[in-house]
């Protein structure tokens, strides 16, 4: 069982050092702003909607 164990922890290691390319310093920081920029739209276009929803249902049900 421990054999196993260790069997597998190697090949993990090894696929982790030799089989995965990883992403440069500029691409993770490109992907980052893509991802942050993103969200910030989608946070605005949730914001809108919901402001223009409430100023619809203010309209229709006043206080």
């Amino acid at each position: 069982m421990f054999k196993k164990i260790v069997n597998y922890c190697k090949a993990c290691y090894n696929e982790l050092m030799h089989k995965t390319t990883w992403p440069t310093r500029k691409e993770l920081v490109h992907s980052a702003t893509v991802v942050l920029s993103a969200s910030l739209v989608i946070a605005l276009i949730v914001f809108a909607m919901d402001s223009v929803f409430r100023f619809v249902m203010d309209t229709i049900y006043p206080n």
